[in-house]
């Protein structure tokens, strides 16, 4: 029996103090069952330094972002407070190891969802949508790992920013991305990326967290996942989304 324990420790200091670690390989290796549990026992040990849960972020939910990393799953991670950067907020690169950042859509849950759920029902728990932007930051070697790796490590969830919140019931099904640095576009995508429409994602997040016993709440931040492949940070750099209907969201690197 492996001492999942052990595992947490190892990605939750890479985490903390933004250091490379090698992928788990042979007989550390992890399955998926133990990867979401190294994962549950990471993110403990941040609850117990203060940091509290606001939510949970889905991965791997656009084909661009499958080959990009090379695994064929939707995949799902915590957020916690300290993991939010505030929109127009400056990100320190000392905090991460490689950070590649990318366009989502977020959801403002109002009532509890888990389970099996239709897209309906999804809906009908959302309070408001909005533009986001995710920082992801796999700690492994050279950004290499297996599934199992990249689950155990919050599924490379690091930071997230969020614009203006919108009413539940407007369409973000199928609308245009750019991802600007310093104006200049570096990625351009549509939603309807992410698993055909955004609102997948959130009926996946349900069925997914029920699965660890979870249920997300009202209040809670759902990220729905990529919209387009990540793009590099750079220090200095301004990072800006621009979403069609339903604007901007942007923070700057430091220098």
């Amino acid at each position: 029996m492996k001492d999942l324990s052990k595992f947490a420790e190892i990605v939750d200091e890479a985490a903390r103090t933004a250091n490379a670690i090698p992928q788990f390989v042979g007989d550390d290796a992890l399955s998926m069952d133990e990867a979401y549990a190294v994962q549950a026992l990471s993110i403990a040990r941040r609850l117990d330094r203060g940091e509290h849960r606001v939510g949970v972020k889905m991965g791997l939910t656009s084909r661009q972002k499958m080959e990009q990393v090379g695994v064929p799953e939707v995949i799902w991670g915590r957020l916690t407070n300290a993991m939010r950067i505030e929109e127009s907020g400056t990100l320190d690169m000392a905090n991460y190891v490689h950070p590649r950042v990318e366009p989502e859509i977020a959801y403002l849950m109002k009532k509890p969802l888990a389970g099996d759920v239709s897209l309906m029902e999804a809906l009908d728990a959302v309070e408001a949508v909005a533009p986001a932007l995710e920082i992801i930051d796999s700690r492994y070697e050279d950004f290499k790992f297996a599934l199992g790796d990249v689950v155990a490590d919050n599924s490379s969830s690091s930071g997230f920013v969020v614009g203006q919140w919108h009413a539940p019931d407007t369409d973000v099904s199928n609308l245009g991305i750019l991802l600007k640095f310093d104006g200049r576009p570096v990625q351009i995508g549509s939603t309807a990326a992410i698993l055909g429409n955004p609102v997948r994602s959130l009926v996946a997040a349900a069925r997914m967290v029920a699965r660890w016993g979870e249920t997300l709440q009202p209040g809670a931040i759902v990220m729905a996942g990529g919209a387009t492949a990540a793009a590099h940070l750079q220090p200095g750099v301004h990072v800006c989304g621009e979403f069609q209907n339903i604007g901007n969201v942007e923070f700057r690197v430091a220098p």
